[in-house]
């Protein structure tokens, strides 16, 4: 049980539902929030709720050691209304033992501070947490931070508004790294176009003096965020040290901390209560969209490889032809050894991991497709897979019905064997694949048609993806990040080989603006997931 020696009178309620940390100036309490799950979600919720009240929902993002976990702990104290003078201090962020390089909160957790029975606060607060971006433990682990939002976002009981999107920075920087700018990137990418005025700068670690290098950073970064009068960047300072032990020799350093935080959350709460909360289906639409280009580019590539080795038999198979055609005549029985190609099951790593994900790969049994893989760790069957849109999947070539798919630890394959085969039976098979024509053609027309059909797939195959990625950028804020870079290359190549002048040049346009915005970031971080081995194979 916590004592009130240091504390004010006015927080005794609040105290005994505490567990102390540090007796003396200020006294340190940790706050016991009610912890719920759903699936991998976790909210953590102190105080009771009024439906009626006004709530203010605020995302941080923010690379690892840039002091989130202090700035969540100021954002709750203010809003319990804690003064210098009260000699005290609440924190609702767990403390963990970990590195300054190795982020201190491993899951997005969404903090909700209500009323407590003796205190009416002027708003309850919503913090979304994420996990800090760039971490030792692995660029991998950044991917799944949109996929976890996503699920806040659909959730009946997460998150369907926001009111400003924090970019959480130090004081001391001069320029936006690779790493910052990957994280910059990934969040702009979550959103639609409406977000953008949303967005600001929290500058951590700040003495509050002008922030002149931070906010020549951004500029130079070309960060996409809310301006103020002057067309800068909108920003807040907070100091980072309101808990620490007040001695005589820093008591006056550490006030002036105080005010400089105090004063930051205020204007931050004035900016939030001028600028509307942003809805958040459309970016629901647009994670779902980026998700859908992602599973159609993969699955293109695989049609298109399956395709290229389906020419390259048929190419082989008509010199063979030509070769033993005398002899097939004289000898109806006569087989000769060609190539064919054909799909197989591969075993894949998967299954549940974490509180409620499930690795695996949805595929279609019907095209015997990979519809949604790699990176398929939400959904528990199809039907709730991010490619299925009205009971439909929008990846596999014939767009067939969820039921039709399968979630399994496997993924089809493109393999090419060598079989005997006689004329008849190779005529017999073309024949069939060339049945709508309704004509009857000897076996090296039958081979040239459908070389040609092929082609025709293909171009259709394209079309679908650039389709996608003009959707995104119509909708996005951002057009894409890590993934999607590496898409647009593959698109650009393949339309280049088309001859397609006017879609090269949109694409290469695309490709251009992101490379002026991010500077190489998100091509950093590719090249770190390439070397981990992360990458989708076929892209590379």
């Amino acid at each position: 049980m916590a004592t009130f020696s240091n504390a004010s009178s006015k927080y005794k309620d609040i105290i005994s539902k505490s567990r102390l940390l540090h007796s003396g100036s200020p006294s340190i309490y940790q706050l016991k929030p009610k912890k719920e799950t759903f699936g991998t979600l976790t909210k953590l919720t102190v105080g009771e709720r009024h439906v009626n009240k006004i709530n203010k929902t605020i995302l941080l993002v923010g690379e690892t050691g840039t002091g989130k976990s202090t700035l969540i702990n100021a954002l709750v104290n203010h809003t319990m209304g804690v003064k210098w003078e009260d000699e005290v201090w609440f924190q609702i962020v767990e403390d963990e033992k970990r590195s300054q390089t190795e982020s201190q909160t491993s899951d997005v957790i969404v903090y909700q501070v209500f009323d407590f029975k003796d205190k009416i606060l002027p708003y309850s607060l919503t913090i979304i947490d994420t996990p800090g971006f760039g971490d030792t433990r692995g660029v991998e682990l950044d991917l799944l931070v949109p996929q976890k939002l996503l699920v806040w976002f659909q959730s009946a009981d997460g998150v369907h508004e926001v009111n400003a999107v924090g970019l959480v920075m130090k004081a001391s920087i001069n320029r936006v790294s690779d790493r910052l700018l990957y994280i910059f990137d990934s969040v702009m990418s979550l959103f639609g176009n409406n977000i953008e005025e949303n967005i600001v700068a929290l500058i951590t670690h700040s003495n509050g003096t002008y922030p002149k290098n931070v906010l020549q950073a951004l500029e130079v970064a070309k960060i996409k965020c809310a301006r103020n009068e002057k067309n800068q960047p909108v920003y807040f300072l907070f100091d980072n040290c309101q808990h620490k032990e007040r001695t005589e020799e820093e008591e006056f350093g550490l006030e002036h901390a105080w005010r400089v935080t105090d004063r930051g959350i205020k204007q931050f709460r004035t900016f939030m209560e001028k600028t509307g909360p942003q809805k958040l289906n459309r970016t629901v639409e647009v994670l779902k969209e980026r998700e859908q280009l992602t599973s159609c580019i993969q699955n293109l590539v695989e049609r298109i490889k399956r395709i290229e080795e389906k020419q390259k038999a048929i190419n082989h198979n008509e010199e063979v032809l030509k070769k033993y055609e005398e002899e097939m005549k004289k000898n109806k029985n006569f087989t000769v050894e060609v190539d064919e190609v054909y799909k197989a099951k591969k075993p894949i790593k998967g299954g549940m991991w974490g509180l409620g994900f499930y690795d695996g790969a949805v595929t279609c049994t019907v095209c015997e497709e990979n519809c949604h893989y790699p990176e398929c760790t939400k959904a528990w069957s199809p039907r709730d897979c991010d490619v299925m849109k009205g009971g439909r999947c929008t990846s596999c070539t014939r767009k067939c019905r969820a039921s039709d798919h399968v979630k399994e630890k496997w993924i089809y394959v493109t393999k090419t064997r060598k079989v005997k085969k006689t004329e008849a039976e190779m005529k017999q098979k073309y024949e069939e694949n060339l049945a709508e024509s309704g004509e009857k053609s000897s076996l090296l027309e039958n081979l040239k048609k459908e070389i040609n059909k092929l082609e025709a797939d293909k171009t259709r195959f394209l079309e679908e993806a650039y389709q996608h990625v003009v959707n995104l950028n119509q909708i996005a804020l951002k057009v894409h990040s890590g993934s999607t870079s590496v898409q647009l290359d593959f698109l650009i190549e393949k339309m280049k080989a088309k001859g397609d002048r006017v879609k090269v040049h949109m694409l290469e346009k695309m490709k251009k603006l992101q490379e002026e915005g991010n500077k190489g970031a998100v091509q950093s971080v590719w090249d770190k997931l390439k070397a981990a081995g992360k990458v989708v194979k076929g892209w590379m």
